[in-house]
């Protein structure tokens, strides 16, 4: 309620325990307290089980019906929370697997976490892209969606 009611661009992350369809209650709710400004709904996987997030690309299209842009979270949705040593783990290699789906299914946005060097990162280094690959990964998302 008092996140709707500062009537600011808000950027919901998909509860990874949600479906896509459950995500027009959490619009409908913002509405209901009265706000009015830009929703940014987000797709960032579901808990499946063994310690893993599952990206069911059909959220990113369905979600979209619901006139609000999607973004996708790619590199939450590679991580692998719950791990025996303590520490959620991951899977960068995947990170332009992921993203290239994403896009071409339709995403308005890409958000991906980066850093230095991610071993050294304090968060979610397992699962982050290095600074340095950024770039060109983002020229080759363009190609993507230009050609869509």
């Amino acid at each position: 309620e008092a996140a709707a009611k500062t009537n600011k661009i808000i950027h919901v992350k998909k509860g990874q325990f949600l479906n896509a369809e459950s995500m027009l209650k959490v619009v409908e709710k913002f509405r209901k307290f009265g706000h009015t400004n830009k929703i940014i709904l987000c797709e960032r996987g579901t808990m499946f089980g063994y310690n893993d997030l599952i990206v069911d690309f059909r959220s990113i299209p369905v979600m979209k019906e619901f006139g609000f842009p999607v973004i996708m979270d790619v590199t939450h949705s590679l991580q692998q929370p719950n791990q025996s040593n303590g520490i959620s783990g991951g899977k960068p290699t995947l990170i332009e697997t992921i993203a290239k789906a994403g896009v071409a299914v339709g995403a308005d946005g890409i958000f991906m976490e980066t850093h230095i060097d991610p071993k050294k990162s304090k968060s979610d280094g397992e699962n982050m892209i290095k600074l340095d690959e950024v770039e060109d990964l983002l020229k080759r998302l363009q190609k993507i969606k230009n050609s869509l």
